[in-house]
């Protein structure tokens, strides 16, 4: 059949071409036997149709040693650039003529699960390929600085679906509306919905702009506007508690989302979108708000609400400093009040007076401890404030004197040793504040 002119190599392919199961070509695996362009490309057909094979999901029956051995005899002898460009062309041949195909005719019905398990199957395809030529990417890749199989396979995805302008268009569309309609309470597929942001992150790994344009920045736009309009609508109330659950509500379902679905530069972002828009621009009118701001809180023992208060302002700078200062008014106006009440007609009177200021520190302590996690910043405004009000009467020193000399002498008797120590470590509170303690004496 042969004649003498026929080379090892033609007949070696030949013999594999038409063997029921083949192993090797004969003499392919001498580094020093050429290679000419014939055997190549019956070489890369070979190849060719167990990758187009592997993307019909039809690879259960090829032999991955063998195919691996071809893509290393192509660029062991120096067709590493027909393999390769290849590779290219029968990749982004499929994902035009097929996956992108069958993504547009989804576009109405079932779009996401259509381009999840395209994406999906897309990337097994790619895994399986880069075993079969593994060595090209070893090899042949490194030494010409060309992006390895994996990362090929991906510019091809984004370019030839994710990125083709209909498809992207609705891509972004269909994840804002999900992102819409869950804030609206409806429920969506949230797991559909994870799946194509992994996609676009994955992407984004190499491309940064697929995810940050098509999904990312039109997000943050949209939250932002949401949110302005959000709080807008919540300010009509004039219900700072309301004001305060419903952003509590927005941060807790919004980082929940993020943690599951973006990200984690969006998750970061979107934090901010919420500061920015729902809690900064009126933490001080909330804080404000007549009948049911911080003081309405305090008087009303709304310890939750002022919890929920101090929590959400802790996420935004001079948060809690707006907070605290409206409690710093509070605490000076009430002892203003305790103050201008004092008749000094009679020692009783001095009683009521010192009583008075324990009932209130006491009260602000409680807020301290159960709204406030007790605070340093808070601890130490409260301690300014006492020391500022228990200086402005000269008979302060005083009256604590006649206070505490009527507990030991009366009172004391009836009280047991857990509650005396309780009371005299009170009244040493208060005697800390005096700024002239030689006064007392």
């Amino acid at each position: 059949m042969y004649g003498a002119n026929k080379s090892v190599l033609q007949l070696g392919l030949y013999q594999f071409q038409h063997a029921d199961t083949p192993t090797y070509i004969i003499g392919l695996d001498n580094k020093e036997q050429c290679m000419d362009s014939k055997t190549a490309d019956s070489l890369w057909k070979l190849l060719k149709s167990a990758i187009q094979q592997i993307q019909k999901k039809h690879h259960s029956n090829l032999n991955f040693e063998e195919l691996y051995r071809y893509g290393y005899y192509l660029v062991m002898h120096k067709h590493g650039s027909l393999l390769y460009s290849g590779l290219r062309d029968v990749i982004s041949q499929h994902l035009r003529s097929k996956v992108q195909c069958k993504v547009l005719a989804n576009l109405n019905s079932n779009f996401l699960h259509v381009i999840n398990n395209s994406w999906d199957h897309h990337l097994d395809c790619i895994n399986m390929i880069r075993d079969i030529l593994m060595y090209m990417d070893r090899v042949y890749v490194k030494q010409n600085g060309l992006d390895d199989i994996y990362t090929l396979g991906l510019n091809l995805f984004k370019t030839q679906v994710v990125c083709f302008d209909s498809i992207q268009h609705f891509l972004q569309s269909t994840l804002l509306g999900m992102v819409d309609r869950e804030r609206s309470g409806e429920l969506v597929d949230r797991n559909a919905f994870r799946r194509a942001t992994r996609m676009l992150m994955v992407l984004g790994n190499h491309s940064p702009a697929v995810y940050q344009q098509t999904f990312e920045e039109p997000f943050l736009q949209q939250s932002a506007n949401y949110f302005r309009t959000e709080s807008q609508q919540l300010l009509e109330e004039n219900n700072a508690s309301v004001y305060l659950r419903r952003t509590e509500s927005c941060v807790s379902e919004e980082l929940e989302r993020a943690e599951q679905c973006f990200d984690e530069q969006t998750l970061h972002k979107i934090a901010n979108v919420i500061n920015d828009e729902l809690i900064r621009p009126h933490m001080k009118t909330v804080a404000e708000m007549n009948s049911s701001g911080v003081v309405h809180m305090i008087e009303f023992q709304q310890t939750e609400d002022l919890a929920c208060m101090y929590k959400l302002y802790a996420r935004v700078p001079d948060g809690l400093k707006t907070m605290f200062n409206i409690i710093s008014q509070y605490l000076r106006e009430q002892g203003r009040i305790i103050i201008s009440d004092d008749r000094q007609d009679n020692d009783n009177d001095a009683l009521v007076y010192i009583q008075n200021l324990l009932d209130l520190k006491d009260k602000i302590d409680f807020y301290l401890i159960n709204s406030f996690s007790n605070d340093k910043h808070c601890k130490q405004m409260v301690a300014a404030d006492f020391e500022h009000i228990l200086n402005l009467n000269p008979k302060y020193p005083e009256y604590l004197s006649l206070f505490i000399d009527d507990k030991l002498k009366k009172t004391v008797k009836t009280m047991t040793d857990s509650d005396k120590g309780v009371l005299l470590d009170k009244t040493m509170v208060l005697f800390r504040f005096l700024q002239d303690k030689d006064l007392f004496e």
